[in-house]
């Protein structure tokens, strides 16, 4: 989306403007437009006529908020939590899910076309059913609310805890829990955590359930333990007060900083393992295994990946990223032969015991490695994957494991997404090294927040080995569009979907030289040794400098 850039004065602080929604950003705001410029504007929804009042005006973005709807989307609905939008923790209370889902496959979709350069529309989107919106995993985070314990969710952009004990999301057995924390805190005077002040206590309150079973653990964490008659007395308290919960166990983490779960664990009392069902398989759960909090659309998501890696008997899979073996398991169940790699030891052990249990450890090879170290170290080897998956954090693929997937040329790679922009230039690169995107859809795993998985399947391509004489002169020609890296379009595409706001081709030209990557001669240089331009603002430096980053040029 290209926007004009004007004079920030056209815009006053506190000033009300009228205004028309026309679409949203990946934060779930409204977007709407006065004057050329972008406005940014919470809580408000597509199509919907708002007075805005502006709040923040910078030289890059400008920000509203919502006085007066003059007219309704009818997608509007009024939100079924009381904590919403204060707690920061969910995006989309405020519209109809039809309206949400149609959201996200929307930024999906706008993704690949703009960051990825790709002719190609994710046709769907998995939206959840009833019991795909309360979650199996709960984090409470614990601390004091007018000198009494609390607990909840943090604040957007902040540390400041917003009790949330109905949320829609939050299981019934871990409201009870933390509640009967807090009331065991208060009676037996156990402090809240506070890492400022110096005072030790309780930190969080997670709480993880098995939709196999109903069963349940609370992990109480705290930096010094309470002595042991207090102890006895919660385990008595949730024994009698939350029945579903089977296990309680106490994580003694006394690191600085946001890690909720480190250090050292007890349990105290029950059994401090779960038994969870996904796709078929059984796996074992202790707190801190990685599990999707979402089983439902989990499932969801890994059979849409299994149909499209297209496993049968016999077929050779490579699963990178492949964390507690999750999806590589499910190939296995269908009579692949997988190899798993993972770069933390403790998946990689929850992997192999997760294999044996399911009776799959003769079909499955699991590695601790780094996943392009992993890739290069199979090549070598001479492996040759009829299919490769590829399942990696929110920063994406390295070029360096891309080349090395390409390398080993399988006939299908299946790439799971969490974050739209990354995808969208990952699959850019693996369309330039003859794989095309054939097949997609989106995941709604995250109901009413701003979060989207995307599964998509790329083929490989039959590049032609024809010699093509072609005649053209370099004159004239923008040779940026040929360096190595991202095009300035991607670029100005990126900086749009990430910050909200536009750069030039002389913001991006000024950044680049800033860090010694070189343009053609006089490419965006002064007219004239005597002419000025204008330096490249603070804010769309740092942005450009992201860009840069993201696409591996700095």
């Amino acid at each position: 989306m290209m926007i004009s850039v004007i004079n920030m004065s056209e815009f006053v602080k506190n000033e009300i403007r009228t205004a028309r929604m026309e679409g949203y950003t990946a934060q779930c705001h409204g977007v709407c437009r006065v004057e050329g410029r972008a406005v940014f504007v919470p809580g408000a929804m597509d199509g919907e006529l708002w007075r805005v009042r502006i709040t923040k005006v910078t030289s890059s973005a400008v920000w509203g908020r919502g006085e007066e709807l003059l007219e309704p989307s009818p997608a509007r609905i009024v939100p079924d939590c009381a904590a919403y939008p204060r707690c920061g923790g969910c995006a989309a209370r405020h519209m109809s899910y039809g309206e949400e889902l149609a959201m996200k496959l929307r930024r999906v979709n706008d993704a690949i076309r703009r960051i990825g350069g790709l002719d190609f529309t994710v046709p769907e989107i998995l939206g959840a059913d009833a019991d795909g919106f309360r979650r199996s995993k709960v984090i409470f985070n614990v601390g004091e609310r007018g000198g009494r314990p609390a607990a909840g969710f943090y604040r957007a952009r902040s540390h400041d805890i917003v009790p949330a004990a109905e949320c829609p999301a939050v299981p019934e057995a871990a409201s009870a829990s933390e509640k009967a924390v807090l009331e065991w805190m208060e009676r037996y005077g156990v402090p809240a955590y506070d890492e400022a002040a110096g005072r030790d206590g309780v930190r969080h309150i997670f709480c993880r359930f098995s939709r196999l079973t109903g069963a349940g653990v609370v992990t109480l964490v705290v930096s010094k333990a309470p002595d042991k008659r207090a102890l006895d007395a919660l385990a008595d308290m949730l024994r009698g007060r939350c029945p579903a919960m089977t296990g309680l166990v106490l994580n003694r983490n006394t690191t600085r900083g946001n890690t909720v779960l480190a250090g050292t664990f007890e349990t105290l009392w029950g059994d401090d393992t779960l038994t969870e069902s996904l796709c078929g398989l059984r796996f074992s759960l202790s707190p801190r295994s990685f599990f999707q909090v979402n089983p439902p659309q989990a499932e969801k998501l890994y059979q849409k990946a299994l149909e499209f890696a297209a496993v049968r008997p016999g077929t050779r899979a490579l699963d990178l990223y492949c964390g507690t073996g999750t999806i590589g398991l499910c190939m296995a169940d269908r009579g692949a032969a997988v190899i798993g790699a993972e770069i933390v030891p403790a998946a990689v052990e929850n992997a192999r015991r997760n294999a044996g249990d399911n009776a799959l450890a003769g079909r499955c090879e699991f590695i601790c490695a780094d996943a392009s170290a992993a890739a290069a170290e199979l090549r070598r080897r001479g492996v040759s994957p009829e299919v490769i998956v590829v399942d990696p954090p929110r920063k994406g693929l390295a070029p360096e494991v891309i080349d090395e997937c390409v390398g080993m040329a399988p006939e299908r790679i299946v790439y799971v997404s969490c974050d739209p922009g990354t995808l969208a230039r990952d699959l850019g690169l693996f369309s330039e090294k003859g794989y095309s995107l054939s097949d997609a859809a989106a995941v709604d795993m995250f109901p009413r927040t701003s979060h989207v998985e995307t599964v998509v399947q790329l083929s490989k391509g039959n590049i032609s080995s024809q010699n093509v004489r072609v005649e053209f002169s370099l004159e004239d020609m923008d040779m940026s569009r040929f360096q190595q890296g991202a095009t300035y379009e991607q670029i100005q595409d990126w900086v749009q979907e990430k910050y909200g706001f536009h750069v030039s081709h002389l913001n991006i030209a000024q950044v680049k030289r800033k860090h010694g990557i070189i343009e053609r001669e006089n490419y965006n240089k002064a007219k004239s040794p005597d002419s000025r331009q204008p330096g490249c603002p603070e804010d769309k430096t740092k942005a450009i400098e992201a860009a840069l980053r993201f696409y591996q040029m700095i």
